[in-house]
């Protein structure tokens, strides 16, 4: 298996961070479903944090320092959606973009919440200013990892994710932009008073106009039968 090209973002106003705490600091026990974690970061986080997690990965996606005390189910969900009973909480942390229907997959998604549960998940936003500016000069990058991720199958904007959630049964609580990981682009510089400074400002300005300036989405969203 190839080493997957990203890494844990601890920084204050990465993904991975604002996922994590959309979820009660302490897990009680609770169930977690995490979609798509095979590099097991956020798993590791939640089992720490008292959660029981069940982390669903592409076959030959697991990282080697995979944590031995998440539950783990190899599954290829462009061909299966198994039920794995119910949970409170089902993370979709950076995996939709990947998949070759991503509303077939929230719609299972949907099944595997109890009443009163909440997806919350993560996803890039193709209508951030570094990839408008882009597609204006006529380029389309082919990355290993961000917004240009060559293995990505799918490029929405917020109009684009907001409908297919949507389409797919689910009402969006909440929306948070991420910041441009600056840090993970310069890890030299990743302590720097500059580099945090940046980071907040981008954080800042996915506030005030997310559509333009979010570097990708958190949501927290609820089935839409759910009043």
């Amino acid at each position: 298996m190839s080493r997957s090209p990203y890494v844990f973002k601890p920084d204050r106003f990465s993904s991975h961070t604002l996922l994590l705490r959309q979820l009660p600091a302490a897990g009680q026990g609770r169930r977690v479903l995490d979609v798509g974690g095979g590099e097991g970061y956020l798993s590791q986080a939640l089992e720490e944090r008292g959660y029981e997690v069940l982390c669903i990965a592409a076959p030959g996606s697991v990282n080697s320092n995979f944590p031995e005390r998440v539950r783990l189910i190899e599954v290829d969900l462009d061909l299966e959606t198994p039920d794995l009973g119910r949970f409170p909480f089902v993370l979709c942390g950076d995996i939709l973009e990947h998949l070759r229907d991503p509303a077939a997959t929230l719609r299972w998604v949907r099944g595997q919440l109890e009443p009163g549960g909440r997806l919350v998940a993560s996803f890039p936003n193709s209508g951030n200013l570094y990839v408008r500016w882009n597609v204006l000069w006529g380029r389309f990058p082919d990355h290993d990892r961000g917004l240009f991720d060559r293995t990505h199958l799918h490029f929405f904007t917020w109009d684009g994710w907001r409908e297919l959630l949507a389409a797919a049964g689910f009402r969006i609580e909440s929306v948070q932009p991420t910041a441009v990981p600056v840090a993970l682009a310069l890890p030299w510089l990743r302590n720097r008073v500059a580099v945090r400074a940046l980071e907040r400002i981008s954080y800042g300005l996915g506030r005030l106009r997310k559509t333009l300036f979010a570097y990708q989405f958190v949501i927290v969203a609820r089935p839409a039968e759910e009043t």
